[in-house]
């Protein structure tokens, strides 16, 4: 008869959850996903149940790695807050199950899984896609999403300048001063992006704040925010005279506002790069649209769980 599941909470899985061993366990998983192979990867499109009394949606996001004898799926509810609310903008927690008993293994906090695996995939969009010999990074919002970026970007590249941009003054003083390097805050978004080698858009907007006249071409932009159909960050110009690429075709066509507003047509995913399936155009202006996935999720909680194990082994 299986125990009860272990529960591991947010400061225990910041402390076992490290970009080294997750960025390749991400690459591998990307691939695996773009092959569609249902051995691999079982994952349906986020399915949603709005929250309407509060301003929100609660998202579901279940995958079966067969191969991998993995099973896992992550509650996550977003909110429409009000400003100077105090109240969190979204809350997630992840599920990891034994695929042959149907128990649950694991409840796990989601909110540093999310922040986490979701930063490190735009990192690895920028590995495959961004110029050799960057110099520039701007980011765009500075919240819980902003900081992670920060810091696996500045661990993975060699960066000579950050810039940040938030309309609020107060935020982006705040966010330069939980970050472990230097940051120059930006009046506007578009003095944060001039010149930039790499963008990335990890805001709250539900109309475009990143330009394309603004944009230098050749620049890659990572595009995190405007998770629904009818939201956007980024432009038409943008987003027409861009290389598109998506973590999931199917989850860009139901949920990224950016594409499907802008009717821009997807080149490829992260996958098909990794798999050598479709090229990388680093010499064209590129962007990465992120949505997150439930086999990046998956694997991120394994790797958690796993890392416990082998602690728990040692006392």
């Amino acid at each position: 008869m299986a125990g009860p599941p272990v529960i591991i909470w947010e400061r225990e899985v910041e402390r076992l959850l490290h970009y080294g061993e997750l960025v390749p366990r991400l690459e591998a998983a990307l691939g695996k996903f773009s092959r569609r192979d249902s051995a691999e990867v079982i994952q349906p499109v986020r399915s949603t149940v709005p929250l309407q009394k509060h301003s929100g949606f609660m998202g579901l996001m279940p995958t079966y790695m067969e191969n991998d004898g993995v099973l896992c799926t992550k509650f996550v509810c977003f909110y429409s807050r009000q400003e100077g609310s105090t109240l969190p903008g979204t809350q997630a927690t992840v599920v990891l199950l034994d695929p042959e008993y149907g128990n649950v293994k694991a409840v796990m906090d989601g909110d540093v899984i999310t922040g986490m695996r979701t930063a490190a995939v735009s990192a690895i969009s920028a590995k495959l896609l961004m110029r050799p010999g960057a110099e520039v990074l701007a980011i765009l919002g500075t919240g819980a999403q902003a900081l992670s970026h920060y810091n696996v970007f500045t661990e993975m590249f060699p960066f000579k300048e950050v810039r940040v941009w938030s309309r609020s003054r107060q935020r982006a003083e705040r966010f330069c001063q939980s970050v472990g390097g230097p940051v120059k805050i930006c009046l506007s978004a578009e003095e944060a992006v001039r010149g930039a080698d790499a963008i990335v858009t990890v805001t709250k907007c539900k109309e475009p704040v990143l330009f394309g006249q603004w944009v230098k071409p050749g620049a890659h932009v990572a595009a995190v925010g405007a998770c629904r159909p009818n939201w956007r960050e980024l432009d038409d110009v943008l987003m027409k005279g861009a290389v598109v690429y998506v973590d999931s075709r199917e989850g860009a066509m139901a949920e990224a506002g950016d594409v499907i507003l802008s009717g821009a047509e997807v080149f490829a995913e992260l996958g098909d790069v990794i798999n050598g399936t479709k090229p990388a155009h680093r010499e064209k202006t590129t962007v990465f649209k992120s949505l997150g996935m439930g086999v990046e999720d998956a694997v991120s909680a394994q790797l958690v769980f796993d890392q416990w194990k082998a602690n728990a082994s040692k006392l």
